[in-house]
């Protein structure tokens, strides 16, 4: 038996299930295809996906201008996300930029205080003695300066925001497809969607959303240009004593012009086994994954042991007198596009869309990416209002 629908979703992530929820409620009959968690990652034989965690960074303040405005729109809408869907996943603890002062060869902060001043965003710079008197906790290098954006800014917890923006699909009139999309097809003047099971679902329209796995064959014919990185986050474990001390602590993002350099670390959070962990993430090199199959793989692993040593130098070196009462590593992976912003486009003549490539940069984003999207699905997004997320296929050499 075929069901019918006017869109179907691929991908139930966080781009995908915030625009199937604005499809619902723009009043098409909507499908939201993707697998729930696996209970067991390491025997898990199907498809992942990266919001299987309790903890990203939301910020407005970047060195990209448009990057800033996703994260302002989004962020702007998590309220009432909350409040319509009655699941909560926002913490306004703040977030803080660190990098080298401004006016010098590094021009990190000074690209994160012209995206922050365009968008009246409240961040004060701070020198590094504020620092210090701040967050007596952290410990930087002489030379560093901090962006502090203390409100609109903190920690959203994806599977969360995730669950909510189901919620509100459904509550619209969504039907949630609980598996794997294993082929897209086209039939007649539509679409034919095949899971895993069989199913099938017949739609005018589909929009993949199957983040690092958006490069499969199975659902783009035409592969795009998508890097698919391979990153690996460490969790150190905070005792009951240092979750008082470190009360109030925000998010924290090191920027440098050199990778290695580079970080980002949450503050205390609570994971689903009870346990409150602050992540630190941040890999010192580049390791693509190239297929589908080495995704998977990659997935089923623990990261990379060099980065796991890595990154637990960083957090020595950040926060001296922490003593951690135990650490695990797990993967991720990051989906970057050739021209460094989400993909959001047609795939051909109005029947396949794509909205993918997070950059390292979504999660906080994900709400306004995914109304985007819807509104291109609908036709009623200006060409020119997406110019700067039109797809680039693989087989495409000309610069970006």
């Amino acid at each position: 038996m075929t069901e019918t629908f006017d869109v179907v979703v691929i991908g139930k992530g966080m781009m995908g299930a915030a625009a199937a929820r604005y499809l619902a409620e723009g009043g098409h009959s909507v499908a939201l295809v993707g697998p729930g968690e696996p209970a067991d990652r390491r025997q898990h034989e199907g498809v992942f996906a990266s919001h299987y965690d309790s903890g990203r960074i939301t910020r407005t303040i970047d060195g990209s201008g448009i990057w800033a405005f996703l994260a302002r729109r989004s962020i702007e809408r998590y309220g009432e996300i909350e409040e319509r869907s009655g699941i909560r996943f926002y913490s306004e603890v703040g977030c803080l930029i660190v990098g080298r002062s401004p006016g010098g060869a590094d021009d990190s902060l000074d690209r994160v205080l012209e995206a922050r001043d365009a968008l009246h965003v409240h961040a004060p710079l701070f020198d590094r003695q504020a620092m210090a008197a701040r967050f007596s906790y952290f410990a930087f290098d002489a030379g560093l300066s901090g962006v502090f954006e203390p409100e609109g800014a903190g920690v959203i917890d994806p599977r969360a925001f995730v669950a909510a923006e189901v919620r509100l699909a459904e509550m619209a009139g969504a039907t949630l497809v609980d598996e794997e999309a294993v082929a897209v097809g086209g039939e007649g003047a539509g679409q034919v969607v095949e899971t895993k099971s069989g199913r099938r679902l017949s739609c005018g329209r589909v929009l993949v959303a199957a983040g690092g796995f958006s490069q499969s064959r199975r659902l783009l014919a035409r592969p795009l240009a998508l890097t698919v990185k391979a990153r690996t986050v460490l969790f150190a474990e905070v005792s009951e004593r240092d979750l008082a001390r470190f009360a109030g602590m925000p998010s924290l993002i090191r920027w440098s012009p050199q990778q290695a350099d580079n970080y980002y670390m949450l503050p205390p959070v609570r994971y689903p086994d009870g346990r409150h962990y602050i992540k630190i993430g941040g890999d010192p090199d580049d390791v693509a994954l190239g297929n589908e199959e080495a995704v998977k793989a990659w997935f089923r692993g623990e990261g990379r042991a060099e980065t796991v040593a890595h990154l637990a130098q960083h957090l020595r070196s950040v926060l001296p007198d922490f003593s951690s009462v135990s650490t695990h590593s797990a993967p991720c992976v990051t989906t970057f596009s050739r021209h460094g912003n989400p993909y959001i486009g047609w795939m051909d003549e109005g029947r396949v869309a794509v909205v993918t490539a997070g950059c390292g940069a979504s999660a906080k984003s994900a709400d306004e990416i995914g109304r985007l999207a819807a509104l291109m699905i609908d036709g009623m997004t200006e060409e020119r209002a997406l110019n700067a997320f039109i797809p680039v296929f693989a087989d495409e050499t000309t610069p970006v």
